[in-house]
Protein backbone atom coordinates (compact mmCIF):
# COMPACT_ATOMS: atom_id res chain seq x y z
CA UNK A 1 0.00 0.00 0.00
CA UNK A 2 0.94 3.48 -0.76
CA UNK A 3 0.11 6.20 1.65
CA UNK A 4 0.45 9.68 0.95
CA UNK A 5 0.03 13.44 2.28
CA UNK A 6 2.80 15.27 4.17
CA UNK A 7 4.81 12.47 6.27
CA UNK A 8 5.46 12.94 10.10
CA UNK A 9 8.68 10.65 9.69
CA UNK A 10 9.64 11.65 13.23
CA UNK A 11 9.17 14.30 15.62
CA UNK A 12 12.04 16.17 14.44
CA UNK A 13 11.77 15.23 10.81
CA UNK A 14 8.43 15.19 7.84
CA UNK A 15 8.52 15.02 4.36
CA UNK A 16 5.78 17.98 2.94
CA UNK A 17 4.47 15.58 -0.34
CA UNK A 18 5.06 12.37 0.89
CA UNK A 19 4.73 8.47 0.85
CA UNK A 20 5.57 5.47 3.16
CA UNK A 21 5.26 2.10 1.25
CA UNK A 22 3.89 -0.61 2.70
CA UNK A 23 4.26 -4.34 2.25
CA UNK A 24 3.37 -6.82 4.63
CA UNK A 25 3.87 -6.13 8.09
CA UNK A 26 6.91 -3.64 7.42
CA UNK A 27 7.79 -0.56 5.64
CA UNK A 28 10.10 -0.68 2.76
CA UNK A 29 9.90 3.30 0.95
CA UNK A 30 9.59 6.40 2.84
CA UNK A 31 10.21 9.71 0.39
CA UNK A 32 8.78 12.07 -2.07
CA UNK A 33 5.25 10.88 -3.18
CA UNK A 34 6.34 11.73 -7.22
CA UNK A 35 9.47 9.49 -6.91
CA UNK A 36 7.58 6.25 -4.49
CA UNK A 37 4.54 6.45 -7.51
CA UNK A 38 7.17 6.08 -10.10
CA UNK A 39 8.56 3.19 -8.09
CA UNK A 40 5.78 1.55 -6.92
CA UNK A 41 2.87 2.11 -9.79
CA UNK A 42 0.97 -1.34 -8.34
CA UNK A 43 0.76 -0.62 -5.32
CA UNK A 44 -2.59 0.70 -3.92
CA UNK A 45 -2.95 4.08 -3.13
CA UNK A 46 -4.36 5.90 -0.42
CA UNK A 47 -4.09 10.00 -0.02
CA UNK A 48 -4.12 11.64 3.41
CA UNK A 49 -3.48 15.20 4.89
CA UNK A 50 -0.94 13.77 7.42
CA UNK A 51 0.82 10.00 7.46
CA UNK A 52 1.99 9.93 10.76
CA UNK A 53 3.17 7.14 12.99
CA UNK A 54 1.03 5.22 15.31
CA UNK A 55 0.46 6.78 18.46
CA UNK A 56 1.89 4.44 22.08
CA UNK A 57 -0.05 4.66 24.83
CA UNK A 58 2.59 3.93 27.65
CA UNK A 59 -0.19 3.13 30.75
CA UNK A 60 -3.53 2.26 29.88
CA UNK A 61 -6.23 0.40 31.65
CA UNK A 62 -8.25 -1.05 29.14
CA UNK A 63 -10.17 -3.41 31.33
CA UNK A 64 -11.47 -0.23 33.13
CA UNK A 65 -13.57 0.79 30.30
CA UNK A 66 -17.29 0.34 31.60
CA UNK A 67 -16.26 2.45 34.35
CA UNK A 68 -16.12 5.83 32.75
CA UNK A 69 -17.07 8.75 34.35
CA UNK A 70 -18.10 6.38 37.88
CA UNK A 71 -15.78 8.12 39.81
CA UNK A 72 -15.43 11.51 39.59
CA UNK A 73 -14.21 13.90 41.69
CA UNK A 74 -12.26 11.49 44.03
CA UNK A 75 -8.27 11.50 45.18
CA UNK A 76 -6.41 8.37 44.33
CA UNK A 77 -6.68 5.92 46.94
CA UNK A 78 -10.62 6.71 47.31
CA UNK A 79 -11.20 6.58 43.54
CA UNK A 80 -9.44 3.21 43.61
CA UNK A 81 -10.63 1.20 47.28
CA UNK A 82 -14.10 2.77 47.07
CA UNK A 83 -14.87 2.39 43.31
CA UNK A 84 -12.67 1.25 40.74
CA UNK A 85 -11.54 -1.99 42.53
CA UNK A 86 -14.91 -2.78 43.79
CA UNK A 87 -16.17 -2.59 40.13
CA UNK A 88 -13.33 -4.53 38.69
CA UNK A 89 -14.25 -7.53 41.39
CA UNK A 90 -17.78 -8.08 40.56
CA UNK A 91 -16.96 -8.09 36.67
CA UNK A 92 -16.74 -11.31 35.38
CA UNK A 93 -15.17 -13.21 31.97
CA UNK A 94 -17.80 -11.46 29.33
CA UNK A 95 -17.47 -8.05 31.41
CA UNK A 96 -13.93 -7.77 31.04
CA UNK A 97 -13.46 -9.12 27.11
CA UNK A 98 -15.95 -6.57 26.50
CA UNK A 99 -14.70 -3.85 28.43
CA UNK A 100 -10.90 -4.76 26.86
CA UNK A 101 -12.36 -4.68 23.53
CA UNK A 102 -14.11 -1.14 23.83
CA UNK A 103 -10.68 -0.07 25.26
CA UNK A 104 -9.04 -1.41 22.03
CA UNK A 105 -11.34 0.27 19.70
CA UNK A 106 -11.02 3.44 21.35
CA UNK A 107 -8.00 3.13 21.19
CA UNK A 108 -7.22 2.43 17.62
CA UNK A 109 -9.92 4.52 16.14
CA UNK A 110 -7.80 7.24 17.73
CA UNK A 111 -4.82 6.82 15.95
CA UNK A 112 -3.04 4.47 19.25
CA UNK A 113 -1.99 1.42 17.43
CA UNK A 114 0.33 -0.03 20.63
CA UNK A 115 -0.34 -0.13 24.26
CA UNK A 116 1.34 -1.11 27.52
CA UNK A 117 -2.15 -2.62 29.29
CA UNK A 118 -2.27 -2.71 33.21
CA UNK A 119 -4.96 -5.45 33.09
CA UNK A 120 -6.98 -7.07 36.48
CA UNK A 121 -6.43 -9.99 38.95
CA UNK A 122 -9.25 -12.06 37.34
CA UNK A 123 -9.78 -12.92 33.28
CA UNK A 124 -6.95 -11.35 31.92
CA UNK A 125 -6.85 -13.91 29.16
CA UNK A 126 -9.99 -12.06 27.65
CA UNK A 127 -7.88 -8.75 27.06
CA UNK A 128 -5.41 -10.90 25.66
CA UNK A 129 -7.51 -12.61 23.35
CA UNK A 130 -9.31 -9.14 22.75
CA UNK A 131 -6.19 -7.86 21.61
CA UNK A 132 -5.14 -10.33 19.16
CA UNK A 133 -8.31 -10.17 17.73
CA UNK A 134 -8.80 -6.48 17.11
CA UNK A 135 -5.14 -6.25 15.87
CA UNK A 136 -3.82 -3.50 18.16
CA UNK A 137 0.24 -4.33 19.32
CA UNK A 138 0.26 -4.71 22.84
CA UNK A 139 2.54 -5.58 26.25
CA UNK A 140 -0.21 -6.67 28.63
CA UNK A 141 -0.25 -8.37 32.59
CA UNK A 142 -2.29 -9.81 34.84
CA UNK A 143 -2.77 -7.77 38.09
CA UNK A 144 -0.56 -9.11 41.23
CA UNK A 145 -2.21 -8.23 44.25
CA UNK A 146 -1.57 -10.15 47.59
CA UNK A 147 -2.18 -7.75 50.22
CA UNK A 148 -4.46 -4.91 52.00
CA UNK A 149 -7.26 -5.98 48.69
CA UNK A 150 -10.50 -5.92 48.63
CA UNK A 151 -12.50 -9.45 48.98
CA UNK A 152 -12.35 -11.09 45.28
CA UNK A 153 -9.38 -9.65 44.29
CA UNK A 154 -6.63 -10.67 47.15
CA UNK A 155 -4.77 -13.56 46.03
CA UNK A 156 -2.29 -16.03 47.56
CA UNK A 157 1.40 -14.78 46.52
CA UNK A 158 1.94 -18.21 45.22
CA UNK A 159 -0.98 -18.84 43.20
CA UNK A 160 -1.29 -15.00 41.81
CA UNK A 161 3.01 -15.57 40.38
CA UNK A 162 1.71 -19.22 39.09
CA UNK A 163 -1.41 -17.49 36.85
CA UNK A 164 1.26 -15.16 35.35
CA UNK A 165 3.88 -17.92 34.56
CA UNK A 166 0.58 -19.62 33.41
CA UNK A 167 -0.52 -16.42 31.39
CA UNK A 168 3.19 -15.31 29.96
CA UNK A 169 4.54 -18.99 28.61
CA UNK A 170 0.74 -18.44 26.86
CA UNK A 171 0.46 -15.16 25.54
CA UNK A 172 4.20 -13.70 25.26
CA UNK A 173 5.21 -13.29 21.47
CA UNK A 174 1.71 -14.26 20.00
CA UNK A 175 0.40 -13.08 17.28
CA UNK A 176 3.39 -13.08 15.86
CA UNK A 177 4.88 -11.33 18.19
CA UNK A 178 2.55 -8.46 18.29
CA UNK A 179 1.64 -9.39 21.77
CA UNK A 180 4.16 -9.29 24.67
CA UNK A 181 4.29 -9.86 28.38
CA UNK A 182 4.73 -7.41 31.30
CA UNK A 183 4.35 -8.85 34.99
CA UNK A 184 2.48 -6.70 36.61
CA UNK A 185 2.07 -6.03 40.72
CA UNK A 186 -0.74 -3.68 40.81
CA UNK A 187 1.49 -1.08 43.56
CA UNK A 188 3.84 -1.81 46.31
CA UNK A 189 0.41 -1.05 48.47
CA UNK A 190 -1.48 -4.09 47.75
CA UNK A 191 1.79 -6.39 46.95
CA UNK A 192 4.09 -8.14 49.54
CA UNK A 193 7.72 -8.33 49.36
CA UNK A 194 7.24 -12.00 47.79
CA UNK A 195 5.14 -10.79 45.55
CA UNK A 196 7.37 -8.24 44.03
CA UNK A 197 10.77 -10.29 44.39
CA UNK A 198 8.30 -12.88 42.55
CA UNK A 199 7.67 -10.89 39.60
CA UNK A 200 11.32 -10.05 39.05
CA UNK A 201 12.28 -13.38 39.28
CA UNK A 202 9.13 -14.44 36.35
CA UNK A 203 10.70 -11.65 34.25
CA UNK A 204 14.11 -12.71 34.72
CA UNK A 205 13.93 -16.12 34.00
CA UNK A 206 11.57 -15.26 30.75
CA UNK A 207 13.42 -13.42 27.45
CA UNK A 208 11.68 -9.97 26.17
CA UNK A 209 9.64 -10.08 29.56
CA UNK A 210 8.98 -6.19 30.98
CA UNK A 211 7.80 -5.51 34.32
CA UNK A 212 5.00 -2.63 35.14
CA UNK A 213 3.55 -1.05 38.08
CA UNK A 214 2.17 1.84 39.58
CA UNK A 215 4.98 4.18 41.47
CA UNK A 216 4.59 7.27 43.43
CA UNK A 217 1.35 8.50 41.80
CA UNK A 218 -0.17 10.26 45.40
CA UNK A 219 1.51 11.53 48.36
CA UNK A 220 -0.57 9.46 50.71
CA UNK A 221 0.53 6.04 48.63
CA UNK A 222 4.06 7.23 49.82
CA UNK A 223 3.81 7.89 53.26
CA UNK A 224 1.99 4.47 53.52
CA UNK A 225 5.27 2.74 51.77
CA UNK A 226 7.31 4.80 54.09
CA UNK A 227 5.38 3.48 57.05
CA UNK A 228 5.43 0.15 55.91
CA UNK A 229 9.02 -0.15 54.67
CA UNK A 230 11.07 2.36 56.01
CA UNK A 231 12.24 3.77 52.41
CA UNK A 232 10.22 6.02 49.82
CA UNK A 233 8.34 4.07 46.92
CA UNK A 234 11.03 4.05 44.66
CA UNK A 235 13.92 2.93 46.82
CA UNK A 236 11.63 -0.15 47.76
CA UNK A 237 10.90 -1.01 44.37
CA UNK A 238 14.82 -0.41 43.53
CA UNK A 239 15.30 -2.51 46.55
CA UNK A 240 13.20 -5.63 45.72
CA UNK A 241 14.54 -5.27 42.14
CA UNK A 242 11.67 -3.00 40.39
CA UNK A 243 13.99 -0.93 38.73
CA UNK A 244 15.95 -1.21 35.46
CA UNK A 245 15.90 -0.84 31.91
CA UNK A 246 12.95 -3.95 31.48
CA UNK A 247 10.76 -1.96 34.21
CA UNK A 248 8.05 0.85 33.16
CA UNK A 249 6.75 2.88 35.76
CA UNK A 250 3.39 4.51 35.26
CA UNK A 251 3.13 8.31 37.27
CA UNK A 252 6.19 8.59 39.28
CA UNK A 253 4.80 12.35 40.27
CA UNK A 254 6.20 12.48 43.76
CA UNK A 255 10.01 11.94 43.79
CA UNK A 256 12.78 13.46 45.55
CA UNK A 257 16.66 13.85 44.32
CA UNK A 258 18.00 10.66 45.59
CA UNK A 259 14.96 8.77 43.86
CA UNK A 260 15.21 10.11 40.31
CA UNK A 261 19.05 9.47 40.49
CA UNK A 262 18.05 6.09 40.90
CA UNK A 263 15.78 6.23 38.03
CA UNK A 264 18.11 7.48 35.84
CA UNK A 265 21.18 4.99 36.64
CA UNK A 266 19.28 1.95 36.78
CA UNK A 267 17.51 2.47 32.96
CA UNK A 268 13.43 2.92 34.52
CA UNK A 269 11.21 3.85 31.97
CA UNK A 270 8.45 6.62 33.67
CA UNK A 271 5.08 6.82 31.82
CA UNK A 272 3.52 9.92 32.45
CA UNK A 273 -0.22 10.51 32.64
CA UNK A 274 -1.01 14.14 32.62
CA UNK A 275 -4.82 13.64 32.41
CA UNK A 276 -5.43 11.14 34.99
CA UNK A 277 -2.65 13.00 37.24
CA UNK A 278 -4.50 16.64 37.08
CA UNK A 279 -7.82 14.55 37.74
CA UNK A 280 -7.31 12.60 40.82
CA UNK A 281 -5.48 15.99 41.69
CA UNK A 282 -2.19 13.94 42.42
CA UNK A 283 0.07 16.55 41.45
CA UNK A 284 2.58 17.53 38.64
CA UNK A 285 5.01 14.83 37.28
CA UNK A 286 9.02 16.55 37.35
CA UNK A 287 9.07 15.39 33.46
CA UNK A 288 11.48 18.47 32.63
CA UNK A 289 13.93 17.29 34.83
CA UNK A 290 13.45 13.68 34.30
CA UNK A 291 14.22 14.44 30.60
CA UNK A 292 17.20 16.25 31.41
CA UNK A 293 18.63 13.55 33.56
CA UNK A 294 18.68 10.97 30.37
CA UNK A 295 15.12 9.56 31.63
CA UNK A 296 12.92 7.81 29.38
CA UNK A 297 9.32 9.07 29.49
CA UNK A 298 6.60 7.67 27.88
CA UNK A 299 2.94 9.08 27.55
CA UNK A 300 -0.06 7.42 29.16
CA UNK A 301 -3.92 8.16 29.18
CA UNK A 302 -4.61 5.72 32.33
CA UNK A 303 -7.99 4.60 32.59
CA UNK A 304 -11.18 5.70 31.57
CA UNK A 305 -12.43 6.28 34.92
CA UNK A 306 -9.79 9.16 35.89
CA UNK A 307 -8.90 10.39 32.22
CA UNK A 308 -12.11 9.74 31.15
CA UNK A 309 -10.75 9.22 27.50
CA UNK A 310 -8.19 7.37 25.78
CA UNK A 311 -7.76 10.06 22.86
CA UNK A 312 -3.67 10.10 22.49
CA UNK A 313 -3.97 13.77 20.88
CA UNK A 314 -5.74 14.88 24.05
CA UNK A 315 -3.18 13.66 26.50
CA UNK A 316 -0.30 14.97 24.15
CA UNK A 317 -2.05 18.36 24.53
CA UNK A 318 -2.77 18.32 28.27
CA UNK A 319 0.84 16.91 28.64
CA UNK A 320 3.03 20.19 27.11
CA UNK A 321 0.73 22.64 28.85
CA UNK A 322 0.69 21.26 32.34
CA UNK A 323 4.48 21.37 32.61
CA UNK A 324 4.53 24.98 31.38
CA UNK A 325 2.01 26.05 33.69
CA UNK A 326 3.79 24.05 36.38
CA UNK A 327 7.11 25.51 35.39
CA UNK A 328 6.36 29.35 34.68
CA UNK A 329 8.20 28.44 31.36
CA UNK A 330 6.78 28.31 27.91
CA UNK A 331 9.84 26.46 26.42
CA UNK A 332 8.79 23.44 28.48
CA UNK A 333 7.96 20.37 26.88
CA UNK A 334 7.44 21.68 23.10
CA UNK A 335 5.38 19.78 20.64
CA UNK A 336 8.00 17.56 19.42
CA UNK A 337 9.53 16.48 22.81
CA UNK A 338 5.68 15.64 23.50
CA UNK A 339 5.40 14.00 19.93
CA UNK A 340 8.44 11.85 20.63
CA UNK A 341 7.18 10.93 24.27
CA UNK A 342 3.99 9.23 22.43
CA UNK A 343 5.96 7.54 19.82
CA UNK A 344 9.48 6.81 20.11
CA UNK A 345 9.50 6.64 23.63
CA UNK A 346 6.68 4.95 24.13
CA UNK A 347 8.03 2.22 21.86
CA UNK A 348 11.30 1.89 23.66
CA UNK A 349 9.10 1.57 27.23
CA UNK A 350 7.14 -0.95 25.41
CA UNK A 351 9.95 -2.79 23.93
CA UNK A 352 9.06 -3.21 20.92
CA UNK A 353 12.08 -2.48 17.90
CA UNK A 354 11.44 -0.79 15.00
CA UNK A 355 8.35 0.96 16.21
CA UNK A 356 7.73 4.70 16.93
CA UNK A 357 8.42 5.95 13.48
CA UNK A 358 8.18 6.33 9.76
CA UNK A 359 11.53 4.47 8.51
CA UNK A 360 12.03 1.67 5.95
CA UNK A 361 12.38 -1.81 7.40
CA UNK A 362 10.23 -0.97 10.24
CA UNK A 363 7.05 -2.14 11.19
CA UNK A 364 4.11 -0.88 9.54
CA UNK A 365 2.41 0.93 11.97
CA UNK A 366 0.91 3.89 10.13
CA UNK A 367 -1.74 6.53 10.70
CA UNK A 368 -3.87 9.08 8.00
CA UNK A 369 -5.03 11.95 9.50
CA UNK A 370 -7.92 14.54 7.95
CA UNK A 371 -7.32 18.44 8.36
CA UNK A 372 -10.79 19.11 6.89
CA UNK A 373 -11.76 21.03 10.20
CA UNK A 374 -11.89 24.60 11.28
CA UNK A 375 -9.26 23.90 14.11
CA UNK A 376 -7.16 22.54 11.48
CA UNK A 377 -6.87 25.35 9.30
CA UNK A 378 -4.10 26.85 8.76
CA UNK A 379 -1.49 23.97 9.63
CA UNK A 380 1.87 26.46 9.89
CA UNK A 381 3.81 23.50 11.81
CA UNK A 382 2.47 19.40 11.79
CA UNK A 383 3.84 18.57 15.38
CA UNK A 384 2.31 21.56 17.02
CA UNK A 385 -1.19 20.75 15.19
CA UNK A 386 -0.21 17.24 16.54
CA UNK A 387 -0.18 18.40 19.56
CA UNK A 388 -2.23 21.33 20.32
CA UNK A 389 -5.09 21.14 18.04
CA UNK A 390 -5.46 17.36 16.04
CA UNK A 391 -8.12 15.32 17.97
CA UNK A 392 -8.75 11.33 17.75
CA UNK A 393 -11.04 11.77 15.82
CA UNK A 394 -9.19 13.20 13.00
CA UNK A 395 -7.78 9.65 12.73
CA UNK A 396 -9.18 8.18 9.52
CA UNK A 397 -6.79 5.34 8.75
CA UNK A 398 -5.05 2.98 11.35
CA UNK A 399 -2.71 0.23 10.35
CA UNK A 400 -1.02 -2.39 12.78
CA UNK A 401 1.17 -4.79 11.09
CA UNK A 402 0.34 -3.73 7.63
CA UNK A 403 -3.07 -4.74 8.82
CA UNK A 404 -5.64 -2.13 7.84
CA UNK A 405 -7.70 -1.95 11.27
CA UNK A 406 -9.72 1.14 11.19
CA UNK A 407 -10.86 3.32 7.47
CA UNK A 408 -12.93 5.90 7.01
CA UNK A 409 -14.78 6.03 9.85
CA UNK A 410 -15.13 2.42 10.12
CA UNK A 411 -13.40 -0.59 11.98
CA UNK A 412 -12.30 -3.49 9.89
CA UNK A 413 -13.37 -6.70 10.55
CA UNK A 414 -14.68 -6.25 13.57
CA UNK A 415 -18.36 -5.19 14.66
CA UNK A 416 -17.83 -2.43 16.39
CA UNK A 417 -21.51 -1.30 16.92
CA UNK A 418 -21.64 -5.35 18.64
CA UNK A 419 -19.10 -4.43 20.97
CA UNK A 420 -20.19 -1.04 21.53
CA UNK A 421 -23.93 -2.16 22.67
CA UNK A 422 -22.64 -5.12 24.51
CA UNK A 423 -20.45 -2.82 26.97
CA UNK A 424 -23.27 -0.54 27.07
CA UNK A 425 -25.31 -3.81 28.47
CA UNK A 426 -23.09 -5.16 30.42
CA UNK A 427 -21.82 -1.51 32.41
CA UNK A 428 -25.31 -0.95 33.04
CA UNK A 429 -25.33 -4.00 35.43
CA UNK A 430 -21.94 -3.03 37.38
CA UNK A 431 -22.82 -2.73 41.01
CA UNK A 432 -22.90 1.08 41.68
CA UNK A 433 -19.41 2.17 42.76
CA UNK A 434 -20.36 5.56 42.32
CA UNK A 435 -20.68 6.62 46.29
Amino acid sequence: MLLSGTVVVDAGTTIEDGAVVTEDDRIVAVGERSKLLERYPDHERRAFDIVAPGLVGGHVHSVQSLGRGIADDTSLLSWLFDHVLPMESGMGAEAMRAAAELGYLECIESGTTTVIDHLSVHHAEEAFEAAIELGIRGRLGKVLMDKNSPEGLQEDTDEALGETERLLERYHGSADGRIKYAVTPRFAVSCTEACLRGARELADTHDDVRIHTHASENPEEVETVREETGLRNVHWLDEVGLTGEDVVLAHCVHTDESERELLAETGTHVTYCPSSNMKLASGVAPIPDYLDRGINVALGNDGPPCNNTLDPFTEMRQASLLQKVETLDPTATPAGTVLKMATLNGARAAGFERVGALREGWKADVVGLSTDAARATPVHDIRSHLVFAAHGDDVAFTMVDGEVLYDDGEHVGVEADRIRMRARELAANIDGTRR
